[in-house]
């Protein structure tokens, strides 16, 4: 990657994490839960959001996370929907970015615009970040969807031993093989994300 890349990727990418982290921290607070506010994680500071790990880990692997936005499921009227629910939204966010980035990009291509560039790491860091974060292993969102599904007792077992799932983490992402497994999730929701936009613009 050299210079010019940075300078598009890295806002870009800071856009998608802070974005996800502030809609994690925004339904839980429509579900009563302010702990997020409070801690002062409504913020668009990205300084109040990045994982100095997780940034590295995008950086050199491409694939990474942020700070985990805390929240109260006690707060909410039912704590296991609350939870899938807060879970998902960060990926939503993501989701939504990468739509919006497509038709940017697409639009920006045609009339030759260089910031185009920028909206093509937009476009690729928010699908990343959305696929990667249903992988159902922790720190992930995706862990805390599956945790909510699973029967009460199993469910404090299955946080009791997160910690260890970390290091299978760890290790599927330094090894490639969790990249390998979304990957082509992530390429085809590119495409599909450009196939429409290209559609509805033509």
């Amino acid at each position: 990657m050299d210079i010019s890349t940075y300078i598009w990727s890295i806002p870009a990418l800071i856009i998608a994490i802070v974005g996800h982290e502030i809609g994690h921290g925004y339904v839980s607070y429509l579900l009563g839960d302010d702990t997020a506010k409070r801690d002062g994680r409504l913020s668009l500071n990205p300084l109040d959001h990045i994982d100095p790990v997780g940034l590295l880990f995008m950086i050199v692997f491409r694939f990474g996370w942020a700070k985990a936005v805390p929240i109260n499921p006690s707060y909410y009227k039912n704590r296991k929907k609350g939870t899938i629910l807060v879970s998902l939204a960060g990926v939503t966010v993501n989701f939504i970015f990468a739509i919006l980035g497509a038709f940017f990009f697409v639009w920006t291509s045609k009339h030759q615009f260089v910031i185009s560039n920028f909206f093509l790491h937009f476009l690729w860091y928010n699908a990343m970040l959305g696929v990667f974060n249903l992988v159902p292993l922790p720190p992930l969102d995706g862990s805390k969807v599956l945790a909510s599904l699973l029967p009460s007792k199993t469910e404090f077992y299955f946080y009791q031993y997160e910690k260890y799932f970390y290091w299978i983490l760890f290790l599927g992402v330094v090894t490639g093989f969790i990249p390998r497994i979304i990957g082509p999730v992530v390429e085809g929701l590119i495409q599909v994300c450009v196939g429409l936009a290209m559609m509805l613009l033509s």
